[in-house]
C-alpha cells in the first residue's frame, strides 16, 4: 500500500525510538555507511538486531543479538538479475555448511514460527516464488510473465526483461535458445534487447523526462582546518565493497595494501613534505584516522582520495543523503592531511 523506508529512512527511525529492532539480510553497514561511529552508534540502540549472512565475521554480524547463517551461491536453487536486465538460474550443488540454510528456508521457517505462514502458504519452493513474481510483474515495464519456468531459464542461458506472456512458436524457442533470446526479442512484441530502442519510454506521452535541479554547492566546503577534499571510491581489482569475500583469499591480500592508504598529488605531498610510504593523520569533522601516502597523478591538487573497502575509511565521510534518490554522499568531504 505504500513505499517502504529507505536506508538513511530507517537509520533516522532508530534514532527517534520508532524502530527498535532491525532485520539486515547480506549487507554489512558498519563497515559501509557514511559517518560509521553515528551508524554504529544507531544500531546499538536497538534492542534485537538480526544479521542474515554467509559470515559470521562481518563487522555488522559482530554487532548483533542473532546470527541467521544463510547459504552462499551453490548452495541454494533460486534467480539472480544482472546489470543488463538478464534473470539467470542458480542451481544448488552442495550442501550448505553447518547450521546453514537458504534465504528461502530462512523465510520460510520465520514466517512459520512467527504465527503468519498462512500469508506465505504458496511459498512452496524458490521457483513457486518466481511464479508469484511473474504474476507482480504483468502489465509493468519489467514483465516478464513470459518467462515459463526455471527450465525455460536455463534452457536460454537466461533471460532479459521486459518478456511479456505471448505464444511461440517452436522455431522462435529454438531461435531464442541459439541466441540466448535476446537476439530473438526483435519477434516479441515489445522486448528490446537494448531498453528504448523503439524511442517510447514509460511515461504517457511515450517521451523520457528529464528532470534537474540548479547545481547546489557540495554539502561540506574546504576550509583552513580542512583544507582538502576527500574523494572515495572503488581501490584495486583484488578488492571488492567491505571485503566480507576478499579479504579472506590468500592470494587477493597479496593484491592490495594491507593498511589503508590516501592518494595525494605530487604538488600537495612536495607541500607538505611528503613521500610515498609515509604515514599521515587524515582528520575530517567527524574522526581521524591513519593512512600511508601515495603520490599519485590520479588526483589534482586540493583533493586526496581513499578506496571504500578499508573499513576506517567511512569513519571520515558525511551523513548527508540525496533528497530523491536517497544515495549517501560517499564522494568528497573536508579533510586535512598531517604527518605521523
Amino acid at each position: 500500500a505504500r513505499n517502504s523506508l529507505a536506508y538513511d529512512q530507517i537509520l533516522d527511525g532508530i534514532e527517534t525510538g520508532q524502530i527498535k529492532a532491525l532485520w539486515i539480510i547480506a549487507t554489512n553497514p558498519v563497515h559501509s555507511w557514511i559517518q560509521q561511529k553515528r551508524a554504529r552508534d544507531l544500531l546499538g540502540k536497538l534492542d534485537f538486531l538480526v544479521v542474515q549472512d554467509m559470515y559470521a565475521s562481518t563487522e555488522t554480524a559482530q554487532a548483533a543479538h542473532l546470527v541467521l547463517p544463510g547459504a552462499g551461491w551453490g548452495e541454494k536453487d533460486g534467480t539472480f538479475i544482472n546489470s543488463e536486465r538478464r534473470f539467470g538460474l542458480l542451481k544448488k550443488v552442495a550442501r550448505a555448511p553447518g547450521q546453514a540454510l537458504s534465504d528461502f528456508k530462512i523465510f520460510q521457517l520465520i514466517a512459520h514460527y512467527w504465527g503468519c505462514a498462512e500469508l506465505f502458504r504458496k511459498w512452496t519452493s524458490p521457483e513457486a516464488v518466481f511464479q508469484i513474481l511473474k504474476r507482480v510483474s504483468a502489465g509493468q515495464p519489467c514483465d516478464i510473465t513470459g518467462i515459463r519456468d526455471y527450465r525455460m531459464l536455463d534452457e536460454c542461458g537466461g533471460v532479459q526483461w521486459p518478456w511479456p506472456d505471448a505464444v511461440e512458436s517452436e522455431e522462435m524457442r529454438f531461435e531464442g535458445r541459439k541466441a540466448g533470446l535476446a537476439n530473438a526479442s526483435d519477434s516479441q512484441p515489445g522486448t528490446e534487447r537494448r531498453l528504448f530502442a523503439d524511442g517510447k519510454f514509460y511515461h504517457a506521452d511515450g517521451k523520457a523526462n528529464f528532470i534537474f535541479e540548479q547545481p547546489r554547492p557540495a554539502p561540506e566546503q574546504t576550509s583552513k582546518e580542512f583544507p582538502f577534499v576527500l574523494l572515495t571510491g572503488r581501490g584495486t581489482s583484488a578488492q571488492w565493497h567491505t571485503q566480507t569475500r576478499t579479504g579472506k583469499s590468500d592470494v587477493l591480500r597479496k593484491l592490495y595494501p594491507e593498511r589503508a592508504y590516501v592518494e595525494v598529488s605530487a604538488a600537495d605531498a612536495d607541500a607538505l613534505h611528503l613521500e610515498t610510504g609515509a604515514r599521515v593523520r587524515v582528520r575530517s569533522p567527524r574522526g581521524e584516522i591513519e593512512a600511508t601516502v601515495f603520490i599519485s597523478p590520479s588526483v589534482v591538487a586540493g583533493q586526496v582520495f581513499m578506496p571504500m573497502h578499508y573499513a576506517e575509511t567511512n569513519q571520515l565521510t558525511l551523513w548527508h543523503v540525496d533528497p530523491y534518490s536517497r544515495q549517501p554522499s560517499y564522494k568528497s568531504c573536508a579533510v586535512a592531511l598531517r604527518r605521523c
